[in-house]
């Protein structure tokens, strides 16, 4: 595997779309991923935190 430019390396043989478009989709999974889990657990600490408030509070 011994490519003379740049632009070789990035063709991959000819493979080159489908080996980058993996690598941009495994890489957006795996940012994707904690940032949304990020948001579920801060939802459902709001979601907690409201059913807190609700039950302290005198009717």
């Amino acid at each position: 595997m011994n490519w003379n430019s740049a632009a070789e390396f990035f063709a991959m043989g000819g493979y080159g779309f489908y080996v980058w478009g993996s690598f941009i989709a495994a890489a957006a999974g795996m940012t994707a991923e904690p940032v949304l889990l990020a948001v579920r657990h801060r939802r459902a600490l709001e979601r907690v935190q409201a059913e807190r408030m609700r039950h302290e509070t005198p009717a």
